[in-house]
């Protein structure tokens, strides 16, 4: 029994190592993932809308523009 366990602590020490590995793996990545986002969009060959290589630029409804009726099945029949 004796011999048991540096081979029970080593596989415990092992998983806390590898877990703690992929936790900061993951971390990183959607840390950069995440600042690769606050990037200027004219210098990205990234096109993420259709009319941004004609220079068409999104626009976005005021905050008060009307949004229709809320219950869209209600006022179908």
């Amino acid at each position: 029994m004796s011999t048991a366990w540096p081979i029970i602590t080593g596989a415990i020490f092992g998983l806390a190592v590898l877990a703690v590995f992929l936790l900061v793996v993951l971390i990183g990545f959607s840390l950069f993932g995440d600042s690769t986002k606050f990037r200027s969009r004219r210098n990205t060959r990234t096109i993420r809308d259709l009319d941004e290589p004609a220079g068409v630029t999104a626009r976005y409804l005021p905050p008060d523009a009307p949004r229709g009726p809320v219950d869209q099945l209600a006022n179908s029949r």
